[in-house]
């Protein structure tokens, strides 16, 4: 059993003396805005740094049951559509709450990429039954939709406008705290600093950003994986692999994050095709490693593989592009335009050779090696490797499967698209400063599959 304390989640900062006294009486969120409007290699040298995690995480078989010993006395449980139903484990949360002496409420059926108004209809409904515990359990849409959901309950004059803006949340934690079970191996949202939010109206996907929505607890409950669809997996699965790749060459990377950020390349790698297969020994190694990968992106940031990827979400007219499938197809033309950057391609080359021993002698062979060994990944978990060969669901364009997005209508969106994600929340911490003029060109190569030389 375990009680509130003071401090809902447990943080590290790491800083100098010199950069501590004028900075630190201000707070390390506001650190943190200054570092992002500074944008680069501030991090690198001494300044202060944070690594925010839940308090609590539980792990492996069975974890899920830990609910009961949570203390209050209301738990609102939001969940997504009926996979956490039909295994039974949604039941199995109510009835662990009601145990541990809980009154129980249900907020189920939150939509993939969760809405505006969906959020918005969560909170009132947590306004309204008052719970002092959130429990969200699913997949990232629901949790993500939880996490946002928190705000408006607890600040209901708040706007979304508001909280759009990184690091910018009110202080959270004054009428409930919050638990995330996860069921998918690919976002981590249980252990992050991250919400991601559509506008259908702008058809933008915003990430939400701020350590307050840091869960409380963290369940990584590999039963909740084991009957995923095949689809789910890789395309979670190299969503977990993007968020490795680019905290580990963030400019607000650290010592903290690049050691989970390597090891869940390592696991990722050697255990995602098999995962995919349906092996559950794959399965619980994927689950932990997508855990491991959230740690490392919550406090080392994320880069432009994710701006496009928000970015051109729900940019299109014929259907979504899928999050997970979005990084996969995009990650390795950003690897390609990130390492004319030196120290971005140092630790390239490193994950090529030291990782996963890939073959090369110099930083350009290597560098290449990982490029084909992601291109690699996406053919074994068929996964197409360009927008162009793009189809509804996320696979690959054939005679029953058509392209989802247009020649025409891609180059007609493209420059809206390209400064939507330079002003992407993720743009800022990329190791190679990229303007809406780079994003263009970037993403006609994510389109049309070609090479990145510039």
């Amino acid at each position: 059993p375990f009680f509130f304390n003071d401090t809902a989640t447990t943080e590290i900062y790491t800083l100098s003396l010199h950069d501590a006294l004028p900075i630190c009486p201000n707070g390390a969120n506001w650190v943190l805005r200054y570092i992002r409007k500074s944008k680069r290699g501030l991090f690198r040298r001494h300044s202060m740094g944070r690594f925010t995690n839940p308090r609590d995480l539980y792990f492996g078989e069975g974890a899920r049951h830990e609910v009961k010993n949570l203390k209050g006395k209301k738990a609102i449980i939001v969940s997504g559509g009926s996979s956490m139903r039909r295994g039974g484990f949604l039941q199995d949360v109510e009835a662990d709450l009601k145990e541990g002496g809980f009154e129980v409420k249900l907020f189920e059926g939150v939509e993939s990429d969760p809405s505006i108004e969906t959020v918005m209809k969560g909170a009132e409904a947590m306004r309204e039954f008052e719970p002092d515990w959130i429990i969200a359990i699913g997949g990232g849409s629901p949790i993500d939709a939880a996490k946002a959901m928190w705000v408006f309950y607890e600040y209901p004059e708040e706007s979304f406008d508001n909280i759009i803006q990184p690091f910018s949340f009110p202080e959270l934690r004054q009428k409930a705290h919050f638990c995330a079970i996860s069921s998918t191996s690919g976002t981590a949202t249980e252990v992050t600093a991250f919400s991601v939010i559509t506008d259908y109206a702008k058809g933008i996907k915003y990430p939400l950003a701020d350590f307050n929505i840091t869960p409380d607890v963290a369940i990584v409950d590999p039963e909740l994986t084991y009957t995923m669809p095949a689809k789910l997996c890789a395309h979670t699965g190299m969503d977990a692999l993007t968020h490795c790749m680019e905290a580990y060459v963030s400019t607000c990377a650290s010592m903290f994050t690049d050691a989970n950020a390597l090891h869940g390349i390592r696991e990722i790698v050697e255990w995602l095709p098999k995962s995919y297969a349906g092996d559950h020994e794959a399965r619980q190694h994927m689950h932990e490693a997508q855990c491991i990968a959230g740690i490392a992106f919550s406090s080392g940031l994320l880069g432009i593989v994710h701006s496009m990827a928000h970015k051109t979400g729900a940019a299109f007219e014929n259907g979504h592009i899928i999050h997970g499938a979005a990084n996969a197809m995009y990650l390795g033309k950003v690897i390609q335009w990130n390492s004319k950057d030196p120290r971005a391609a140092e630790r390239y080359a490193y994950v090529a050779k030291e990782i996963l021993h890939l073959p090369g002698e110099t930083n350009e062979e290597l560098i290449a090696a990982l490029v084909q060994k992601i291109r690699d990944l996406n053919d074994q978990l068929n996964i197409p490797q360009s927008i162009k060969d793009y189809a509804n669901g996320g696979v690959k364009v054939d005679a029953e499967n058509p392209q989802m997005v247009s020649e025409e209508e891609f180059l007609a969106k493209l420059p809206e698209i390209a400064a939507n994600a330079e002003q992407d929340a993720c743009t800022p911490e990329n190791p190679r400063e990229t303007k809406a003029a780079d994003f263009e060109k970037i993403l006609k190569a994510c389109y049309y599959d070609t090479d990145i030389d510039f």
